[in-house]
């Protein structure tokens, strides 16, 4: 039997299992980019755009919250049940829009630039940087902002990780994470165009706890 990767089900079947918030709980923690609510910088990162694209949207609150405040938001997803998700809580939004396909696939066939794009763990952990960080470039308008966080690599542990999608029983589903060190973000996001860059580690609000790789960097 030959093993079975399916990306599309994975994320399907996370958002399955995701607990809902109220959308009042769901605007106010859109933007901490940390794992922890409340805590870590906000929307400010993105600068002041006028267009934003999330990579990886989830639930969508981050792009609901960014079109609150007239910004013309759009997310694309993997998951289908994502994107039906986020359509229910967020389709009354007018500058809300959600799309379902591949990050890569979607920035290649995309026919607009935005002036920030953001991901909040989500596409940037889970695409090869290679590929996706020139797409990223080439959507961008001059000045743009690229801001994405996720957690930190384990020391020691770096690159192309793998990780199955329902532990060690059930289906032979897994997926693959990308993680490095802050300056080895800065060397990748430099080698493909891009400037101002700042990466670090934002750390947890209790001490010891995993902490969050942030990075911002803006194309010229």
């Amino acid at each position: 039997m030959s093993p079975i990767t399916d990306c599309t089900a994975y994320w399907d079947h996370y958002a399955n299992g995701i607990a809902g918030d109220t959308p009042e709980e769901a605007l106010k923690n859109a933007f901490g980019w940390t794992q922890y609510d409340g805590h870590g910088p906000g929307d400010e990162l993105l600068g002041d755009p006028a267009t934003a694209l999330e990579l990886g949207f989830g639930r969508g609150h981050a792009v609901a919250a960014l079109a609150t405040k007239g910004v013309e938001a759009t997310g694309v997803d993997l998951s289908p049940v994502q994107v039906e998700n986020a359509q229910v809580l967020w389709g009354h939004l007018p500058n809300a829009h959600y799309e379902q396909g591949d990050v890569i696939d979607y920035l290649v066939h995309a026919g607009g630039t935005w002036d920030a794009i953001y991901s909040v763990f989500g596409a940037l952990w889970f695409t090869d940087p290679e590929q996706l960080l020139p797409r990223v470039h080439d959507r961008l308008n001059p000045g743009g902002r690229l801001v994405f966080s996720q957690a930190p690599a384990v020391p020691g542990s770096y690159g192309v990780q793998g990780m199955y999608g329902a532990g060690f029983t059930g289906p032979q589903t897994w997926i693959y994470r990308w993680a490095y060190e802050p300056e080895v973000w800065t060397q990748l996001l430099h080698a493909h165009g891009f400037r101002e860059v700042r990466a670090w580690h934002e750390a947890a609000p209790t001490p010891d706890y995993v902490g969050t790789l942030m990075v911002e960097a803006c194309k010229a």
